[in-house]
């Protein structure tokens, strides 16, 4: 996930619970294509990690700006190694956030049905 701190969560039978995450972030003017490349690297690269389920980016259908990241890891340690130990996580903090004008949220969700 692109900078926010992570969270554990586990089921009611107190087994780890897969973690599900939807982040939104919002290109400065001008620096979409340079954010859609960014973020298409990072995708590519996290759905390649292990306890990856789901990592995917969407652009907003009406605002070319918007830039949705859905995310799903098979457990809170998956996705904090993910956050915090990747490279490729490490490199966009260093370079790529320079196009970020905003996060407009980060959630972590929990399945209800």
């Amino acid at each position: 996930m692109i900078g926010i701190a992570t969270r554990a969560g586990q089921q009611g039978n107190g087994t780890m619970a897969n973690v599900h995450i939807l982040a939104i972030l919002y290109s400065k003017p001008g620096k979409e294509e340079d954010l859609r490349r960014d973020l298409t690297t990072i995708c590519n690269a996290s759905s390649r990690e292990d306890g990856n389920i789901r990592y995917e980016l969407h652009e907003d259908a009406n605002d070319q700006r918007r830039f949705v990241i859905i995310e799903q890891w098979n457990d809170a340690a998956a996705q904090e190694k993910h956050h915090n130990q990747s490279n490729h996580i490490r490199l966009f903090h260093d370079n790529g956030d320079r196009n970020v004008e905003r996060r407009e949220i980060v959630c972590f969700l929990k399945p209800v049905a």
